[in-house]
């Protein structure tokens, strides 16, 4: 019966499913795809979107820039995120350092800037980009949840949950040898 006590109480805590996706080879993909579309939209924008730019008619040329600012800014907050994740999978920093504030993503669920009659008549490979990178965003920000939203701590109350009471009862009662 000694063997049951020890058991309960030295009971871990469950495994988180997110933590342990954030280091996992879906993580790996999930970054991969993250960096690659940052230096696919770079050379896109730097490169032949430039050109795209300049043919555009006024409305689509504002909606143009528009655009391109969104997708930056956005895919700034995906890299960054992925790049914390990768910092915690590595050990540079923990967790609870990645949730603080200090170093805490800020992501936010960004829309398209412009209309979308606007939107289509966009260059082909902007109106890609975006899409894209709303979809991957979409993904880091769920995971995002799973991972920090349970991370934070539910306020204790001065009594233990049902379960706890239970489990104490049981200690006690292998503690007294019944």
């Amino acid at each position: 019966m000694a063997q049951a006590s020890d058991l309960i109480g030295s009971m871990q805590p469950p495994v988180s499913f997110a933590e342990r996706l954030a280091g996992s080879e879906a993580f790996g993909a999930l970054f991969r795809e993250g960096m690659a579309l940052v230096e696919e939209a770079a050379a896109y924008l730097d490169g032949s979107g430039r050109d795209d730019a300049k043919s555009l008619p006024r409305p689509e040329a504002l909606a143009y820039a528009a655009e391109s600012m969104r997708l930056t800014t956005r895919l700034m907050q995906i890299a960054s995120w992925l790049l914390l994740q990768r910092a915690v999978n590595q050990g540079e920093i923990t967790r609870v350092q990645a949730a603080s504030d200090k170093h805490k993503v800020r992501l936010s669920q960004q829309e398209l800037a412009s209309n979308p009659e606007i939107f289509s008549h966009l260059p082909e490979k902007l109106r890609d980009l975006a899409i894209h990178s709303l979809r991957l965003q979409a993904r880091v920000i769920h995971l995002d949840q799973l991972i920090y939203g349970a991370s934070v701590a539910p306020q204790r109350t001065t009594e233990p949950s049902p379960v706890e009471a239970q489990l104490q009862k049981l200690r006690n009662a292998f503690a007294t040898g019944m």
